[in-house]
């Protein structure tokens, strides 16, 4: 209601623009990734190969056997530090737009996505561009839990309800996002307390300086602040992600 007063429905959208564009790009990474990893695990490490003969030669073929859920925890964590590369920048640039209050834009030390990525880069290079990329590095090795859980999910809805494979996945993809972030937030509030750290005059030059700073400042409850609406957008918002990821999966 404040931020509506102040600066008009527009203000709900500040630092809209760098994860409309962004995750595109991040979310196709993960979910490509995530797959690629998951074969990969299913192949090298859970079930490798066996050989088979035939008349003539022999040959590895796969085993038909499915990857166990640790494997797709273990998968989540990789795909989770491979998108962060594309992540930290992005996160950085929505994190520094958001926390800009002034109503008067002409005030705002950055006019948009594009003029902070300039004027980060110009004062601070790449590395400047970067920071907090160790920070999302720690907040996506969550992705264990996400992961992990949306194969236990999926497994149980299969083998204790007639629902729909489409059904199955929703359920799960929103189910299996709130775990994500009832284990992960903590670490989020850490990260985006870094994001938004003076880039000149840095406060916590290490991670756990900004995990202290929380909890001094505002005790436990520091570390689950903004938790609710978090947690009420990631079910509807990831149950149909993974709806149309399984799908189009499916499809190919």
């Amino acid at each position: 209601m404040q931020t509506i007063r102040k600066e008009g429905p527009q203000g709900l959208y500040k630092g809209a623009t760098p994860p409309l564009v962004g995750w595109m790009f991040m979310d196709s990474l993960m979910l490509g990734s995530l797959t690629f990893y998951r074969k990969l695990l299913n192949e090298r490490v859970f079930q490798p190969m066996h050989e088979t003969r035939a008349a003539a030669g022999v040959y590895a073929v796969p085993s038909d056997k499915t990857l166990p859920t640790i494997g797709h925890a273990i998968a989540g964590i990789m795909a989770g530090s491979t998108v962060s590369f594309i992540a930290a920048p992005v996160e950085h640039v929505k994190a520094r737009l958001q926390v800009q209050y002034s109503a008067d834009k002409s005030k705002r030390l950055y006019s948009g996505p594009i003029d902070c990525s300039r004027q980060i880069l110009r004062q601070h290079g790449l590395r400047g561009l970067y920071h907090g990329l160790g920070a999302t590095l720690i907040f996506r090795t969550f992705f264990f839990f996400w992961w992990g859980s949306y194969d236990l999910f999926t497994r149980w809805f299969k083998k204790n309800t007639a629902m729909s494979t489409p059904a199955i996945n929703f359920w799960a993809g929103g189910l299996s996002a709130q775990v994500f972030w009832l284990t992960s937030y903590p670490s989020d509030v850490i990260k985006q307390r870094i994001m938004t750290d003076d880039l000149a005059n840095r406060k916590f030059p290490r991670w756990r300086d900004a995990a202290r700073a929380v909890g001094r400042e505002n005790g436990w409850k520091g570390y689950w602040r903004g938790f609710v609406p978090c947690f009420l957008r990631a079910f509807p918002a990831n149950a149909m992600a993974l709806v149309a990821f399984e799908g189009v999966m499916r499809m190919l």
